[in-house]
């Protein structure tokens, strides 16, 4: 008897793929390291019915953030108002803003990128 392993749960930990418009012009911020950061959001909508029988739209942003080589091509190709499709991973970080409040984000680190649309 073969016993295959199968290692699914190091391919599924933590992934995000998103399709959506981006709300804004990516913000590219350029390091002191040489590094390259791209930082946009993305709206994706879903669609449900309410008792009355009207079509509800539910937009949610998500935050994206890349580095290197695919902020370089968000940099160049990647617009405001451009459908994109985006894998990667889920992360979390705080920060304290100006008043010394903690706050709290949530991002995609964005891995792979794919412009869809007409642009």
């Amino acid at each position: 008897m073969q016993i295959i392993k199968i290692d699914i749960m190091n391919t599924l930990k933590n992934k995000v793929q998103l399709i959506g418009n981006l709300g804004q012009e990516p913000e590219i911020i350029s390091l002191d390291s040489g590094r390259k950061l791209a930082k946009f959001s993305i709206a994706t909508n879903d669609y449900y019915y309410n008792k009355a029988g009207d079509k509800i739209t539910d937009t949610q942003w998500h935050n994206i953030v890349a580095w290197g080589k695919t902020a370089d091509i968000i940099e160049k190709y990647v617009t405001k108002g451009q459908e994109i499709a985006i894998e990667g991973k889920l992360t979390s970080r705080s920060y304290d803003d100006n008043e010394g409040n903690k706050r709290y984000i949530t991002e995609v680190v964005c891995h792979e990128l794919l412009m869809l649309g007409n642009k």
